[in-house]
């Protein structure tokens, strides 16, 4: 099709939006989403649709939410006759390729993708693989499943990579150069301006563990090694959900330095990937493709960096459910625009299909979840749905656990008899720390989002049985193939 634009999606991984310049944080350094946000479209209140890697990936490479496409857990491969918007973007003539992470397990690491340009160090893939084990990389590995109706199983240990954290090179980062490499090689390809491409770059970073090589550590530990804002006597009333996390995962007995030089880290980290994202922007400058590519960047989940006494993800406070996204599509989008709307990652994904002038009959084959973010970019409409869902359903959890925010109000829904409820109105307590659900003057809206939640699942005890049913299956078949990272 003439006059398609090149599309280049870059997913930083584990990336909680409000610790970045872009979104306001006082010290973290982010230069290039800053530039992003010049540029395009910056959203403030962008979701994922589940709070743990694969199944925010899958959800957003179908853009269907985890429910419907069935990628309840980390260790949940996706189909391979399931559409994705990289199979869409090919039958459009693009030349989709991928460099680096999008956690496709099992034996088709691809879901449309043409290529893999670089190795995935935690789903593995068709990349260079002798290239991976010179750095010492290898596939993910086994993820966690556990019998839901047998309850949480606990930690036998502390989780480690808090007093992991330092100045240093690792794995991670050296897939991460390795990611970059092959991008940026692939967008000076003089092929790049004979087809259409749809290139997405999946960073490791600012995943943990939290180990960031100079200078980026030494900008901010020791001066800017934080600690958490958990007010006094919070992390003793935790709601029912958070507890059961931290007894899966223990993340207590950490010095106060410990968590100091990991938020730091952490933060290092942050400004590494922004870099990268920095010289991608400058690759396409330089090769003259900068006018006519729209870019995307998001996250699949966020971290939670000690907040409310969690680490890594698989809650819905704002630290692990929240994602960046940064949309800039020069003359097409005009710069500096700022929207407090709720949306999610399957919008991302109806966002890229219309960029690309899918076929509509395919985009209908989809069967969509989200709507795509373009009329409210370009101005050709001032209104928007304002709502995100997410969904927990894998480990980290022993029943089924949805979000849903919609204006100023997040509720966290987890299904039992009787269910755990949580309401926060993120206007007055942006911080998640006052759960409004059993306030009288708030039942109306409380009752008005579970009926939300419901209407998306249709029926929960069905899902459970499948997800119940789903586990079952897979640890007999774990018997069986011992070690095999595919189930």
């Amino acid at each position: 099709m003439p006059g398609q634009p090149n599309i280049l999606v870059i997913m930083s991984d584990e990336h909680g939006p409000m610790w970045s310049s872009a979104y306001g944080h006082p010290f973290v350094r982010t230069p290039s989403m800053d530039r992003l946000a010049d540029q395009g479209a910056t959203f403030d209140a962008a979701y994922c649709n589940a709070p743990l890697c694969v199944p925010s990936r899958l959800s957003f490479m179908t853009g269907r939410y985890v429910s419907n496409c069935g990628g309840y857990d980390n260790a949940t491969p996706l189909p391979s006759d399931t559409p994705t918007w990289a199979y869409a973007l090919r039958s459009a003539g693009y030349d989709v390729v991928l460099s680096g992470k999008m956690h496709l397990i099992g034996d088709d690491n691809l879901h449309g993708f043409r290529e893999q340009l670089a190795y995935d160090p935690h789903g593995g893939g068709t990349g260079d693989i002798d290239a991976a084990r010179r750095l010492g990389l290898a596939s993910g590995g086994q993820h966690p499943i556990y019998l839901w109706r047998d309850g949480m199983p606990a930690a036998d240990a502390p989780w480690p990579s808090i007093g992991e954290a330092r100045a240093g090179r690792g794995p991670m980062i050296d897939a991460d150069d390795a990611i970059e490499e092959a991008a940026l090689a692939y967008l000076r390809e003089p092929a790049r301006r004979d087809q259409p491409f749809a290139l997405c770059v999946g960073f490791v970073a600012p995943h943990f563990p939290f180990i960031v090589p100079e200078p980026y550590f030494s900008m901010y530990y020791p001066e800017h090694g934080d600690l958490p804002d958990n007010p006094p006597g919070h992390l003793d009333n935790l709601p029912a959900a958070v507890r059961r996390l931290r007894q899966m995962f223990d993340f207590d007995g950490n010095s106060d330095e410990d968590i100091r030089r990991a938020r730091a880290a952490y933060y290092g980290l942050i400004t590494y990937m922004d870099d990268k994202i920095g010289r991608l922007l400058d690759a396409l400058a330089e090769q003259g493709l900068a006018k006519n590519t729209a870019l995307i960047h998001t996250s699949d989940h966020g971290e939670s960096l000690g907040e409310h006494g969690l680490w890594r993800k698989m809650n819905f406070y704002e630290q692990s459910a929240r994602v960046p996204l940064q949309i800039a599509w020069p003359g097409r989008i005009e710069g500096g625009q700022r929207f407090s709307g709720a949306a999610s990652l399957v919008d991302v994904t109806a966002t890229v299909m219309e960029i690309a002038g899918c076929d509509p009959d395919h985009v209908a084959a989809m069967q969509l979840d989200g709507d795509s973010l373009l009329p409210l970019l370009r101005g050709q409409s001032a209104e928007w749905k304002d709502e995100a869902f997410s969904e927990h359903l894998a480990h980290g959890t022993d029943r089924a656990r949805a979000m849903i925010r919609r204006s100023k109000w997040k509720l966290c829904y987890s299904h039992g008899s009787p269910p755990d409820i949580e309401l926060y109105d993120l206007e007055s307590d942006p911080g998640e720390f006052d759960n409004l659900a059993d306030h009288p003057a708030h039942k109306a809206v409380r009752d008005e989002l579970i009926a939300r939640v419901m209407d998306i699942w249709g029926d929960p005890d069905r899902l459970t049985a499948e997800i119940e049913a789903g586990q079952q299956s897979r640890l007999m078949i774990r018997e069986v193939l011992g070690d095999s990272p595919i189930f």
